[in-house]
């Protein structure tokens, strides 16, 4: 049974700009590090490599995402543009408290929005998908 879950990874090229981002969200960062060596090899099955990464912690202590950029070996995939209808894993959803200002904080950042505006649904929430920092699909959620 899962006790919790510990994180979710997000491969990137320009680490600092995507810490920063993920900063102005409200996400602390927690520790950076370089993740190399035959033991991470073995877990990841890409045999010898080295990745520098950086852990954001959500402000509630309960969630992390940890950034990657690979040094060796070359990333060989880019999900970035996909289509909200994709197959796998494809964005990282946040309550936020107030979508106004966080978006337009963001948008500073250079986030786009994926469509032209915050919806409404129903009286719940307000909701949003943006892309973030080298196109990362990102929703924003506020409670209402």
């Amino acid at each position: 049974m899962a006790l919790r879950l510990d994180n979710v990874g997000i491969v990137v090229k320009d680490l600092a700009r995507a810490i920063e981002f993920f900063g102005e969200l409200g996400l602390e960062l927690e520790g950076k590090g370089m993740v190399e060596g035959e033991w991470a090899g073995r877990v990841t099955g890409l045999g010898d490599r080295r990745v520098e990464i950086a852990m954001m912690r959500t402000p509630d202590g309960h969630g992390r995402i940890e950034l990657s950029r690979f040094l060796e070996p070359d990333v060989v995939a880019d999900h970035r543009n996909a289509p909200v209808n994709s197959l796998g894993y494809l964005r990282v959803m946040f309550a936020v408290d107030d979508i106004d200002e966080t978006l337009s904080r963001l948008l500073r950042h250079g986030a786009q929005l994926v469509s032209t505006e915050v919806i409404r649904y129903e009286d719940s929430y307000r909701l949003c998908y943006i892309r973030g920092p080298e196109g990362l699909l990102i929703g924003l959620a506020q409670e209402l």
